[in-house]
């Protein structure tokens, strides 16, 4: 499922392609074709993100809410458009680009008071520069439920997924299994802190790098695909500070990655 960052680049790509033009849509594979006939020739006026949420905002007042969930994918290219092909849900068209969205769990045109029952829902964004940590805090500091699974609920936090979740929690040397409860007060302020700042470079990279250059493999140049994470995706594997094997289990419906060593706060 993207995460967060993926999200909010989007949001900024698409802002420049859309905002302030009319635009054409349609629903090739059909399942959005009311919509589509609605928002048909409408202009764009405004693109904003949320966690995993994007909502475009038309100038007749119309929203519409995408949440790409695991399977759904934007395509963009400059004109002429491909022809259609499968189950392409929904196709903008400007006079000089067109995107595509194929697989998406949510697809729907929204009222405000709908959008703000969405936000009601969810926890603080790190990405949002408005975002409050203590509305998360609040949260985490009563909760027994393990930090590893309350990072991977977006009614805590909104936008981390499971690469975040493993990778920020390595960073701060802090166990995966430690209720929320027993978090102190300056871990979480370094983990939000951490957070914002591995997310935003996210959106500038459009990849997810957690990694010191002094604990990569190779130490000069961008970080290469294997050399991005200490942890996510690396079971079995030596920890890259201390030799420890990175090891793994399910938590929260995801693979969890931790190494027991480094992480023992």
């Amino acid at each position: 499922m993207p995460e967060g960052h993926t999200i909010h680049r989007l949001a900024r790509d698409h802002r420049a392609l859309l905002v302030g033009r009319p635009v054409q849509v349609q629903s090739p594979q059909g399942r959005f074709a009311a919509g589509a006939a609605l928002l048909d020739g409408r202009t764009v006026s405004r693109i904003e993100p949320y966690g995993k949420h994007l909502w475009y905002r038309f100038d007749d007042g119309q929203l519409l809410h995408v949440h790409l969930g695991l399977y759904g994918k934007w395509a963009v290219g400059a004109l002429p458009a491909p022809e259609p092909r499968g189950a392409l849900r929904v196709r903008i068209t400007t006079d000089e680009a067109w995107l595509d969205l194929r697989g998406p769990t949510h697809c729907d045109l929204v009222t405000p008071a709908e959008r703000r029952a969405v936000l009601d829902r969810l926890g603080p964004d790190p990405l949002r520069p408005t975002a409050d940590p203590d509305k998360a805090w609040s949260r985490i500091a009563r909760a027994r439920t393990p930090i590893g699974q309350l990072l991977m609920d977006q009614s805590v936090l909104a936008g981390v997924g499971n690469v975040y979740r493993a990778e920020v929690l390595y960073r701060a040397g802090l166990s995966p299994f430690r209720p929320g409860r027993d978090v102190d007060g300056a871990t979480w302020d370094g983990l939000w802190l951490d957070l914002v700042a591995l997310m935003r470079a996210g959106v500038r990279a459009g990849r997810i790098v957690t990694t010191e250059r002094a604990d990569r493999d190779r130490r000069t140049g961008p970080a290469s695909r294997e050399d991005s994470h200490y942890v996510y995706r690396r079971t079995g594997l030596p920890c890259r500070r201390c030799g420890t094997e990175v090891r793994t289990e399910v938590m929260a419906a995801r693979n969890l990655f931790w190494c027991p060593a480094c992480q023992s706060l």
